[in-house]
C-alpha cells in the first residue's frame, strides 16, 4: 500500500476559539491530540482582521467550531473573510449535541463535520480537494 503525502503533512490550523461556556475548543484539540498519527500545529493572531498575507500564506485551513458562533460573530466574520480572500478551505465542526449549523456557515464550508476523531481528520485532509 502507496502511503498518502497527505499522511506526513503537517497541518497548520485556525481554530476558532473565544468565548466558550461549553469547552468546545478544549473537547476539540483533545480530538485532535487523540489521534496521533495527525501532524498538525495552530496559528493564532490577535486579530485575523489584520493579519497579514505571510500569516495567511501558511495556513492550511480553517476550523470554525459552529457551537462558537452566537457568542463570537465577529471573529467567525473575520475568518469567513479571509478564507475566501487567501482560499483558505472551512471545516465546519457541528455544535455538540447539535445538527444543524448556521447557514451562513455551511455556504462557505468546504466541508462540514460532527466529533468523531477520525472524521474529523479526514475532513481536515481532504477539506481543499472540495474546494
Amino acid at each position: 500500500m502507496f502511503e498518502d503525502e497527505r499522511d506526513n503533512k503537517i497541518y497548520n490550523l485556525i481554530i476558532t476559539n473565544g468565548f466558550d461556556t461549553n469547552k468546545e475548543y478544549n473537547q476539540f484539540t483533545e480530538k485532535l491530540y487523540s489521534k496521533t498519527d495527525f501532524l498538525w500545529k495552530e496559528s493564532m493572531s490577535g486579530a485575523y482582521s489584520t493579519a497579514g498575507e505571510e500569516f495567511y500564506q501558511k495556513v492550511d485551513r480553517i476550523v470554525l467550531l459552529a457551537g462558537l458562533y452566537n457568542d463570537n460573530k465577529e471573529l467567525f466574520e473575520d475568518l469567513l473573510i479571509v478564507s475566501e480572500k487567501y482560499e483558505i478551505p472551512i471545516v465546519l465542526v457541528r455544535p455538540l449535541g447539535v445538527e444543524e449549523v448556521p447557514i451562513k456557515l455551511e455556504e462557505k464550508a468546504a466541508t462540514i463535520v460532527g466529533w468523531n476523531a477520525n472524521c474529523i481528520i479526514d475532513a481536515i485532509k481532504d477539506a481543499a480537494e472540495t474546494m
